[in-house]
Protein backbone atom coordinates (compact mmCIF):
# COMPACT_ATOMS: atom_id res chain seq x y z
CA UNK A 1 0.00 0.00 0.00
CA UNK A 2 2.74 2.34 0.82
CA UNK A 3 4.24 1.58 -2.51
CA UNK A 4 0.99 2.33 -4.26
CA UNK A 5 0.72 5.65 -2.49
CA UNK A 6 4.24 6.47 -3.51
CA UNK A 7 3.44 5.56 -7.08
CA UNK A 8 0.31 7.66 -7.03
CA UNK A 9 2.14 10.64 -5.53
CA UNK A 10 4.96 10.28 -8.02
CA UNK A 11 2.44 10.00 -10.89
CA UNK A 12 0.58 13.05 -9.67
CA UNK A 13 3.83 15.01 -9.20
CA UNK A 14 5.08 14.10 -12.63
CA UNK A 15 1.67 14.93 -14.07
CA UNK A 16 1.81 18.35 -12.48
CA UNK A 17 5.33 18.88 -13.78
CA UNK A 18 4.29 17.75 -17.28
CA UNK A 19 1.32 20.12 -17.28
CA UNK A 20 3.49 23.00 -16.08
CA UNK A 21 6.15 22.20 -18.72
CA UNK A 22 3.49 22.09 -21.40
CA UNK A 23 2.06 25.41 -20.24
CA UNK A 24 5.55 26.96 -20.13
CA UNK A 25 6.42 25.73 -23.61
CA UNK A 26 3.09 26.98 -24.96
CA UNK A 27 3.69 30.38 -23.34
CA UNK A 28 7.26 30.39 -24.68
CA UNK A 29 6.01 29.62 -28.20
CA UNK A 30 3.39 32.36 -27.91
CA UNK A 31 6.04 34.85 -26.72
CA UNK A 32 8.39 33.92 -29.56
CA UNK A 33 5.54 34.13 -32.08
CA UNK A 34 4.36 37.51 -30.80
CA UNK A 35 7.95 38.84 -30.70
CA UNK A 36 8.53 37.61 -34.23
CA UNK A 37 5.21 39.12 -35.36
CA UNK A 38 6.16 42.49 -33.85
CA UNK A 39 9.56 42.43 -35.59
CA UNK A 40 7.98 41.59 -38.95
CA UNK A 41 5.40 44.35 -38.46
CA UNK A 42 8.17 46.84 -37.64
CA UNK A 43 10.14 45.80 -40.72
CA UNK A 44 7.10 46.23 -42.94
CA UNK A 45 6.29 49.59 -41.34
CA UNK A 46 9.91 50.69 -41.83
CA UNK A 47 9.79 49.73 -45.51
CA UNK A 48 6.51 51.60 -45.93
CA UNK A 49 7.94 54.74 -44.31
CA UNK A 50 11.07 54.52 -46.47
CA UNK A 51 8.98 54.17 -49.64
CA UNK A 52 6.85 57.13 -48.59
CA UNK A 53 9.89 59.39 -48.05
CA UNK A 54 11.57 58.26 -51.27
CA UNK A 55 8.37 58.97 -53.19
CA UNK A 56 8.15 62.42 -51.61
CA UNK A 57 11.79 63.17 -52.44
CA UNK A 58 11.55 61.97 -56.05
CA UNK A 59 9.79 65.20 -57.03
CA UNK A 60 12.57 67.26 -55.53
CA UNK A 61 15.20 65.03 -57.13
CA UNK A 62 13.64 65.49 -60.56
CA UNK A 63 13.54 69.28 -60.03
CA UNK A 64 17.22 69.25 -59.05
CA UNK A 65 18.05 67.14 -62.10
CA UNK A 66 16.27 69.58 -64.41
CA UNK A 67 18.01 72.54 -62.76
CA UNK A 68 21.38 70.83 -63.07
CA UNK A 69 20.80 70.10 -66.76
CA UNK A 70 19.71 73.69 -67.38
CA UNK A 71 22.83 75.03 -65.68
CA UNK A 72 25.04 72.68 -67.70
CA UNK A 73 23.40 73.84 -70.94
CA UNK A 74 23.88 77.49 -69.97
CA UNK A 75 27.55 76.83 -69.18
CA UNK A 76 28.01 75.16 -72.57
CA UNK A 77 26.27 78.06 -74.32
CA UNK A 78 28.59 80.54 -72.59
CA UNK A 79 31.58 78.61 -73.93
CA UNK A 80 30.28 78.63 -77.50
CA UNK A 81 31.57 81.33 -79.79
CA UNK A 82 29.12 84.14 -80.59
CA UNK A 83 28.42 82.68 -84.05
CA UNK A 84 27.22 79.37 -82.59
CA UNK A 85 24.75 80.74 -80.01
CA UNK A 86 21.08 79.81 -80.39
CA UNK A 87 19.06 81.75 -82.93
CA UNK A 88 16.53 83.18 -80.46
CA UNK A 89 19.28 84.91 -78.47
CA UNK A 90 20.82 86.18 -81.71
CA UNK A 91 17.44 87.64 -82.76
CA UNK A 92 17.11 89.36 -79.39
CA UNK A 93 20.58 90.80 -79.78
CA UNK A 94 19.69 92.08 -83.27
CA UNK A 95 16.54 93.76 -81.97
CA UNK A 96 18.45 95.54 -79.19
CA UNK A 97 21.44 96.49 -81.35
CA UNK A 98 21.86 99.97 -82.85
CA UNK A 99 21.18 100.66 -86.51
CA UNK A 100 24.84 100.59 -87.45
CA UNK A 101 25.68 96.90 -87.25
CA UNK A 102 29.30 95.85 -86.92
CA UNK A 103 30.28 93.51 -89.73
CA UNK A 104 32.35 90.53 -88.63
CA UNK A 105 34.82 88.94 -90.99
CA UNK A 106 33.47 85.83 -92.62
CA UNK A 107 35.01 82.51 -91.86
CA UNK A 108 37.17 81.24 -94.71
CA UNK A 109 35.33 79.17 -97.26
CA UNK A 110 36.03 75.48 -97.71
CA UNK A 111 37.78 76.16 -101.00
CA UNK A 112 40.32 78.40 -99.25
CA UNK A 113 41.23 75.60 -96.85
CA UNK A 114 43.17 73.71 -99.51
CA UNK A 115 45.47 76.67 -99.97
CA UNK A 116 48.78 76.91 -98.13
CA UNK A 117 49.16 79.26 -95.16
CA UNK A 118 49.78 82.92 -95.86
CA UNK A 119 53.41 82.72 -94.75
CA UNK A 120 55.88 80.46 -93.05
CA UNK A 121 55.47 82.27 -89.71
CA UNK A 122 54.45 80.04 -86.82
CA UNK A 123 51.34 82.16 -86.24
CA UNK A 124 50.12 81.67 -89.83
CA UNK A 125 50.91 77.97 -89.76
CA UNK A 126 48.95 77.46 -86.52
CA UNK A 127 45.99 79.52 -87.80
CA UNK A 128 45.96 77.41 -90.95
CA UNK A 129 45.86 74.15 -88.97
CA UNK A 130 43.14 75.44 -86.63
CA UNK A 131 40.98 76.74 -89.47
CA UNK A 132 41.37 73.44 -91.28
CA UNK A 133 39.95 71.68 -88.20
CA UNK A 134 37.13 74.21 -87.70
CA UNK A 135 36.54 76.78 -90.47
CA UNK A 136 34.18 78.78 -88.23
CA UNK A 137 36.96 79.80 -85.84
CA UNK A 138 37.44 83.54 -85.51
CA UNK A 139 40.62 85.08 -84.17
CA UNK A 140 40.55 88.47 -82.47
CA UNK A 141 42.67 91.29 -83.78
CA UNK A 142 45.31 91.94 -81.15
CA UNK A 143 47.10 95.12 -82.15
CA UNK A 144 48.04 96.55 -78.72
CA UNK A 145 51.00 95.69 -76.53
CA UNK A 146 51.21 92.30 -74.84
CA UNK A 147 49.60 93.28 -71.53
CA UNK A 148 46.66 95.09 -73.19
CA UNK A 149 46.11 92.16 -75.54
CA UNK A 150 46.10 89.74 -72.60
CA UNK A 151 43.59 91.93 -70.72
CA UNK A 152 41.35 91.97 -73.79
CA UNK A 153 41.58 88.20 -74.14
CA UNK A 154 40.78 87.72 -70.45
CA UNK A 155 37.65 89.85 -70.76
CA UNK A 156 36.36 87.67 -73.60
CA UNK A 157 37.05 84.30 -71.91
CA UNK A 158 35.28 82.42 -69.16
CA UNK A 159 37.16 81.94 -65.89
CA UNK A 160 37.78 78.26 -66.65
CA UNK A 161 39.10 79.06 -70.15
CA UNK A 162 41.36 81.80 -68.76
CA UNK A 163 42.77 79.44 -66.10
CA UNK A 164 43.43 76.87 -68.81
CA UNK A 165 45.11 79.54 -70.94
CA UNK A 166 47.28 80.66 -68.00
CA UNK A 167 48.31 77.06 -67.43
CA UNK A 168 49.22 76.72 -71.10
CA UNK A 169 51.24 79.97 -70.98
CA UNK A 170 53.18 78.66 -67.99
CA UNK A 171 54.01 75.42 -69.80
CA UNK A 172 54.94 77.33 -72.95
CA UNK A 173 57.29 79.57 -70.98
CA UNK A 174 58.96 76.53 -69.41
CA UNK A 175 59.34 75.02 -72.89
CA UNK A 176 60.92 78.21 -74.24
CA UNK A 177 63.24 78.43 -71.25
CA UNK A 178 64.32 74.82 -71.74
CA UNK A 179 64.81 75.38 -75.46
CA UNK A 180 67.11 78.35 -75.01
CA UNK A 181 68.96 77.91 -71.72
CA UNK A 182 70.88 80.92 -70.57
CA UNK A 183 74.60 80.34 -70.81
CA UNK A 184 76.60 82.14 -68.23
CA UNK A 185 78.70 84.69 -69.97
CA UNK A 186 82.25 84.65 -68.80
CA UNK A 187 83.20 88.24 -68.48
CA UNK A 188 86.85 89.05 -68.69
CA UNK A 189 87.98 90.59 -65.50
CA UNK A 190 90.54 93.25 -66.24
CA UNK A 191 93.85 92.83 -64.53
CA UNK A 192 94.74 95.38 -61.98
CA UNK A 193 97.47 97.77 -62.86
CA UNK A 194 100.27 97.20 -60.56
Amino acid sequence: MAEEQRDLISDRGSGVVNVQDARRSALGRKAVFSTLSILVALLIAGQAVTIYFVYQQSGQISKLTKTSQTLQLEALQRRLPASAKPVNKMKMAMVNSPVAVRVLPLAPSVGDMDMAPASNKTEDQVKHVLLKADPRKVFPELKDNLMDNLRRLKSTMTDADWKSFESWMHKWLLFEMAKNPKVEEHKAIPAEKG
